[in-house]
């Protein structure tokens, strides 16, 4: 397999189909790179911040991580690597975070983020060596589903409880959901597909207009984005590698396998090509990318849904696309200036924003389940969707002597016992 494809140019007609082998001009080519970054860029900036992560070193790693992606799969398969929602839960636990500012035991989620990242590339390995039919039988619609939809349940205290401190930072978060709901039903094309980043930038005006405008809460200071340098390096931090931290961390290569299977489904389809021979490298790719990532600091990475709308939107599937994609994010990242800008973002906002993530999230779970067709007269299907559920918003936690497996992760791994050992029909 060559590491780098040799893209053959196409004319830009009106309603072509760019397949992932095939690229426009290079000018062309790197402005759908620059889309590409646009679209995945609210929430790769959004789930460091949630997390107390740096922001600048998670675009970098995104950018670096597709990089990696694409060169394990040999620019076979189209996809960026984003920040990652599903570590968020297990982060905040393992760390203790509270929200807002910096997380002082990012060492901490760091090391689990590692131990994850490994054993996504195992499984990768397993795949490589014997198939992806295993990886389906053991994670069916009605599991994915429920482990997907608990991801967003168990965070729902973070922004209620943690991100606002004032009764207007409270009445701030609800308009801030309004803003984004506004922007996702009254707007089209690519603002809609924009509509967390749209919508925080909305809800910050507002919330600069109450506060800085009419003094009813704590105003926006701009003043670090004024002293940031244009160009400097991003706050990198080591890892530290905890017995506990990795059992609660390391069950989210779960969650990460079953959304790159569906990323390569979902491109799979729209290409009408098979990509399941790459599913196994795309697995490592992942892993050793997340790996990387936490190495120096950053968020576990994931491939983006958000890049899968553009690519549904534009018909234009070329791998060369996040090549440029990638090279511009490296360059964000390498950017104080930028960094500043991020953390003048007011925490009631970022919290409005927050219940409408976590809540795509959770919803995101059920779809699974709709668009599968999933069987609820099934009791067994019905059971492991229930219980699934209860485990991981009640946040149900197992200690084993001096670990503890929290609610994401007794979740994830109870819906897949559970589903087993109940037999019966396939979900």
């Amino acid at each position: 397999m060559s590491l780098i494809p040799q893209w053959r140019e196409v004319p830009a007609e009106p309603g072509r189909v760019v397949a992932p082998d095939e690229r426009l001009s290079w000018p062309q080519t790197a402005v759908m790179g620059m889309q590409h970054v646009i679209a995945m860029f609210g929430a790769t900036v959004l789930a460091p911040i949630l997390m107390g992560f740096d922001p600048n070193v998670a675009i970098l790693m995104s950018g670096i991580g597709t990089l990696i992606f694409f060169l394990m799969v040999g620019g076979k398969v189209p996809s960026y690597l984003g920040s990652s929602f599903a570590f968020i839960g297990v982060v905040i636990a393992a760390t203790g975070f509270a929200g807002g500012g910096a997380n002082a035991n990012i060492g901490v989620a760091l090391g689990g983020i590692i131990v994850c990242g490994a054993v996504y590339a195992l499984i990768g390995a397993v795949v490589m060596g014997v198939g992806t039919a295993w990886v389906e039988r053991l994670m069916p619609p009605v599991v994915t589903g429920a482990v997907v939809a608990v991801i967003g349940l168990n965070l729902a205290g973070v922004p209620i409880k943690n991100m606002a401190p004032t009764e207007f930072d409270k009445w701030m978060q609800g308009i801030t959901v309004v803003c984004v709901g506004l922007v996702a039903v009254r707007t089209s094309g690519l603002l809609q597909r924009l509509l967390i980043l749209a919508g925080l930038i909305l809800a910050s005006v507002v919330y600069a207009v109450l506060t800085n405008g009419l003094g009813l809460g704590k105003p926006l200071d701009f003043s670090g984005v004024a002293h940031a340098a244009w160009i400097g390096l991003p706050h990198f931090a080591s890892p530290v590698f905890t017995g506990s931290a990795a059992l609660l961390i390391a069950p989210v290569a779960l969650i990460l396998v079953a959304e790159n299977l569906g990323h390569i489904k979902a491109v799979s389809a729209m290409t009408g090509r098979n990509l399941d021979g790459s599913m196994g490298r795309a697995f490592i790719g992942d892993g050793v990318a997340t790996m990387v990532s936490g190495a120096v600091g950053g968020t576990g990475v994931t491939t983006y849904a958000e890049n899968i709308g553009v690519m549904a939107a534009t018909k234009i599937y070329s791998t060369a696309n996040f090549v440029f994609a990638a090279l511009l994010a490296i360059v964000l990242g390498f950017s104080p200036k930028f960094g500043a800008l991020i953390q003048t973002i007011p925490l009631a906002v970022m919290g409005g924003v927050s219940i409408v993530v976590f809540g795509l999230i959770a919803v995101s779970g059920a779809k699974i389940w709709v668009d599968n067709k999933v069987d609820f007269t099934d009791n067994r299907n019905l059971m492991v969707a229930a219980v699934t559920l209860v485990l991981g918003t009640g946040d149900y936690t197992l200690h084993f002597g001096g670990f503890a497996l929290g609610g994401i992760g007794t979740a994830t791994f109870g819906a897949i016992l559970l589903h087993a050992l109940l037999g019966g029909k396939k979900g």
